[in-house]
């Protein structure tokens, strides 16, 4: 890589990485530890090819959930261990009760399978359509659908405090992680 290529890869970092990050830590099932790491070989992937990238975004993402969906395919998995991390002190009312909501939707999130969580995490995080999603995780729209619905029904069942947010609840929360609950026409 050039010195002019590389100063445009350090930038694309420094701008983009705490959302990337956001979107990997979500694809993990909130194991920030896991996150960085898939943030991270992402990211080494992308550089080895950075000069012939159009979109460095699109492209860094597609690799993060791609490299998430060849995780949950392997034979072998390691045990997820969730780690609540509590608000921070003196908060208000509000940022603590969103706080809590992020909690509770982390771990009912860290409880779904790995695909489930990802096809949560593309269509209300990353708020994709149906058709980008079936794309990028290489199967139809039909099961990302049914996926979507049988995922949605597990976070409800794992988390029944969430429906108390109800169908547009997450906009008066400053957090885009409540929005797999929110309802899709």
């Amino acid at each position: 890589m050039n010195a002019e290529g590389l100063e445009g890869f350090r930038d694309f970092v420094d701008s983009r990485s705490s959302a990337l990050l956001k979107t990997a830590v979500l694809l993990c099932g909130g194991d920030q530890h896991a996150g960085e790491d898939l943030l991270q070989n992402a990211l080494v992937k992308a550089a080895g090819r950075w000069q012939r990238i159009d979109e460095p975004e699109a492209y860094v993402r597609r690799i993060l959930y791609r490299q998430q969906v060849s995780r949950w395919r392997l034979k072998w998995r390691r045990s997820e261990v969730s780690v609540a991390e509590p608000p921070e002190a003196g908060a208000d009312v509000d940022a603590a009760a969103a706080a809590e909501l992020r909690l509770v939707m982390r771990e009912a999130l860290s409880r779904l399978t790995a695909r489930q969580r990802t096809v949560l995490v593309l269509r209300y995080f990353e708020d994709l359509p149906e058709g980008d999603v079936a794309r990028l995780l290489g199967c139809s729209v039909g099961t990302v659908r049914s996926t979507t619905h049988r995922s949605l029904a597990r976070l409800r069942v794992l988390a029944p405090e969430l429906a108390a947010i109800g169908p547009h609840g997450a906009a008066d929360v400053p957090s885009r992680d409540f929005s797999p609950v929110e309802a899709r026409p």
